[in-house]
């Protein structure tokens, strides 16, 4: 947080100051500009400033935000939801969630994670090898089950 008088000299200098932000923000901040968060200005070095190559406002509906392009690092974003009402947006916020997860379950395990109906295919593939080693009827009534799992 910066108070009024180093602001305005910041703001004279030509320098975009962000004020009551968040440390959660902050912490974002840091990751994606490879910034530390600083207590004091006394001896600050090139290490632990960061860099971006372009800060703008940019207004999205009718909020302005802050847009970070060109980070050092880029190790943390903001995703922006927009909706026409709360049960859209909570849906949209849930599937979102839910992708992310499966993201980073698919980054922790190095595996490919199978999902949209995996499991029914692969139970009715199961269920069409049953079909054709028996014999009669019921080989029609199991590959009939097969094709409803399809």
């Amino acid at each position: 947080m910066i108070y009024d008088y180093p602001e305005q000299l910041l703001r004279d200098a030509g320098v975009m100051v962000i004020q009551h932000a968040d440390f959660d923000g902050m912490e974002r901040l840091s990751a994606v500009l490879g910034a530390d968060i600083l207590s004091t200005f006394d001896d600050p070095n090139q290490e632990v400033l960061g860099s971006c190559a372009l800060v703008e406002e940019v207004m999205i509906g009718e909020d302005t935000v802050i847009k970070f392009s060109g980070c050092a690092k880029n190790e943390a974003c903001t995703v922006i939801l927009r909706g026409s009402g709360s049960h859209i947006l909570d849906e949209a916020e849930r599937s979102l969630h839910d992708a992310i997860c499966v993201l980073v379950a698919a980054v922790k395990n190095h595996r490919t994670i199978y999902g949209g109906g995996n499991s029914e295919m692969r139970m009715a593939a199961a269920v069409s090898t049953l079909a054709t080693e028996t014999e009669g009827k019921q080989s029609l009534a199991i590959e009939g089950f097969a094709n409803a799992l399809r």
